[in-house]
């Protein structure tokens, strides 16, 4: 079975194929300033690598340039476009339509409902979504609900302490996000632990950020709350926030709420405490050279993880692995070190010359350490394909 994974933005559209049947990625790529004069298109085969410009004005046309790519007489690895057995999308948030689902026009009123809570993302996908029902109506859609992973989440986890009918008839709870990314690291570290009667915190570090705890391959909760916006701060996201300084901005700025919403959401974060960036490799950079906002942006974020990670030890009781994932996770040995440090109390132990050249899965904690210390690679997409391929075929 061959799976199309599509992971989309308001106007790039980035995309996986796999063969479920060895679980091989037979080809990646994607198209960035949809919607522009020009969009950069990219595509990786085997060997074959290309990129080149071309107008492409929305995601249905997106995807058409995409399964030309894949079926180029010369470079492809398709035959045709019949060849594709679905897509799967990894899909954000629908409310109490959560899980793996087929795409239908509840699933779709779902996103619509609920696009205020992602912007970046629900928007884009629903429109996406649409688009390909009218050009690719043989297409299966399937959507893998990021919010799918923390069902398992025991109610005292889910529970915002607000009026109870908040909950149960608008949704007013913690969802939480990146499922697919915890899913695969608490199947991986199973994997090579050789066992799943785990505790596990996984830190999902990159764009946007969470820690998950799990036991027994579950997720018991996850930093992330009613909307992405929340948690550990992101790279322009604020994460926790007290609502009750709002008023006060809306009041001192004299902007209205939608614009103080918008700044929160895009112009805070790491990039808000910084005045520089979003991306924590400037950040390190520049902190290296004396930058004392760029220090305190990282200093913030590490506390805040470390923070969530004592939490998670008190819900799981102690943990088995801590595990370090996304494009922070894997390659900042700083952030690690800072996260880890000064943790004996739980028995944590940092080798710190294994973890300043790790950049691939491995372990970097001390032999003696009580708590063991990963980087794995996730890998999301893979995770969406299998989940696709699942339902297509009870399908």
């Amino acid at each position: 079975m061959k799976i199309l994974v599509a992971n989309l933005g308001s106007t790039s559209f980035k995309y996986r194929l796999f063969d479920l049947t060895t679980e091989r990625q037979l080809a990646r790529g994607g198209i960035d300033r949809i919607g522009g004069p020009e969009s950069r298109c990219t595509v990786e085969i085997g060997s074959f690598k290309d990129e080149v410009t071309a107008h492409v004005p929305d995601h249905a046309v997106a995807v058409k340039f995409c399964l030309e790519q894949l079926t180029a007489p010369e470079t492809g690895c398709l035959k045709d476009a019949s060849e594709l057995d679905g897509i799967g999308f990894k899909a954000v948030m629908a409310g109490a339509l959560s899980g793996v689902r087929h795409v239908d026009d509840a699933l779709l009123a779902g996103l619509e409902r609920y696009a205020a809570i992602a912007p970046a993302h629900n928007p884009p996908y629903a429109k996406a979504m649409r688009q390909l029902q009218g050009a690719f109506p043989n297409l299966p859609q399937v959507a893998a609900l990021e919010t799918a992973f923390h069902e398992t989440a025991p109610p005292e986890l889910r529970a915002y302490a607000v009026p109870h009918e908040w909950q149960t008839q608008y949704g007013i709870q913690r969802w939480g996000f990146h499922g697919a990314s915890h899913r695969f690291i608490s199947q991986r570290i199973a994997e090579l632990k050789g066992r799943s009667d785990l505790k596990v915190i996984s830190c999902h570090l990159g764009g946007s950020n969470s820690l998950c705890a799990i036991r027994d391959g579950k997720s018991q909760g996850n930093t992330l709350g009613m909307s992405p916006q929340t948690g550990l701060p992101h790279n322009n996201r604020v994460g926790d926030f007290d609502p009750f300084a709002l008023p006060v901005l809306i009041q001192e700025t004299g902007k209205t709420l939608p614009e103080i919403l918008d700044i929160l959401a895009n112009k805070s974060g790491l990039l808000g405490l910084s005045g520089l960036s979003g991306d924590v490799r400037d950040l390190e950079q520049a902190a290296a050279n004396g930058h004392e906002r760029a220090e305190l942006a990282l200093k913030v974020f590490t506390q805040s993880i470390r923070q969530y990670i004592g939490a998670y030890l008190t819900v799981l009781n102690g943990a088995d692995a801590i595990v370090f994932t996304g494009g922070i996770g894997e390659n900042s040995s700083r952030i690690r070190k800072d996260v880890c440090s000064q943790m004996d109390f739980a028995g944590i132990e940092i080798d710190l010359a294994i973890n300043e050249k790790l950049r691939t899965e491995g372990k970097f904690s001390t032999p003696t350490s009580k708590i063991e210390l990963w980087v794995i690679p996730t890998n999301e997409e893979l995770v969406v394909a299998r989940q696709t391929a699942e339902l297509l075929s009870k399908s």
